[in-house]
């Protein structure tokens, strides 16, 4: 329960933030700029609060994956709807980048982890 509390407070912060400046609450229809806003409040906060964790001695849960799979298939949604616009979604593209090398290092940490 402690870890979902942790993982929730950057998504409700990039919510509120969402809703302060864009008056929505639908990330997929604001504009790029907006968006990329949105989406480094929820990353950063998101990967501060797992390494926060990490330093804790906190394993890596299920929970944590679940967040980083439904924060990397909003990136995803948004880079597809982009590509389809024909907008620019280079520095979505590489946000997503970074976002795989991370979720990979977590991943690798977490198996070491797990055969000590």
């Amino acid at each position: 329960m402690k870890k979902l509390i942790i993982h929730s407070v950057p998504a409700v912060v990039s919510f509120m933030w969402l809703i302060t400046a864009c008056q929505t609450l639908n990330p997929i229809i604001i504009k790029g700029p907006d968006f990329l806003k949105f989406y480094l409040i929820l990353v950063l906060g998101f990967y501060a609060s797992v390494f926060i964790l990490n330093s804790l001695r906190e394993s890596i849960s299920k929970t944590t994956f679940y967040f980083i799979g439904f924060i990397f298939l909003l990136g995803i949604i948004k880079l597809i709807r982009g590509i389809m616009l024909g907008k620019p979604v280079g520095f979505l593209v590489m946000i997503l980048i970074l976002e795989c090398v991370v979720a990979v290092f977590l991943t690798m940490s977490h198996i070491n982890k797990k055969t000590k």
